[in-house]
């Protein structure tokens, strides 16, 4: 019979981010040996315990303007809870970078239609 010793690094890894020893050992480019051994006790470097938090969204970024955000399957989640899409940011910059004060009006407008609409639809 295998018994697993519950360790705080296999309830982290495992439990916490989701991964498999392979994943893992895929991920922070080392072997399934050596994440046998984290999973044993031995201490996980902190570069890849960030990089385990960060790919399985558990942590966006390293500085202070990203705290409270997160990645929840497919989209970015601000910290007040918008759920935002990758084809948002693309058009959202895409606007951003066009730049023209006409499409600013009219952007201004478009966003004032759509929460109009929102509004409309949830009521």
């Amino acid at each position: 019979m295998v018994s697993t010793k519950l360790t705080g690094n296999y309830i982290f890894r495992k439990f916490e981010c989701g991964l498999s020893k392979y994943e893992t050992s895929e991920l922070c480019f080392k072997s399934v040996r050596t994440i046998t051994r984290w999973d044993g006790g031995q201490e996980i470097p902190p570069e890849c315990k960030r990089l385990m938090r960060m790919y399985t969204g558990r942590e966006v970024g390293i500085s202070e303007s990203w705290i409270g955000w997160r990645i929840a399957k497919e989209n970015l989640i601000s910290p007040n809870g918008l759920s935002i899409s990758s084809n948002k940011v693309l058009t959202g910059t895409a606007i951003l970078e066009i730049g023209a004060e006409q499409d600013s009006y009219n952007l201004s407008l478009i966003i004032k239609t759509a929460r109009s609409l929102r509004n409309t639809l949830k009521s």
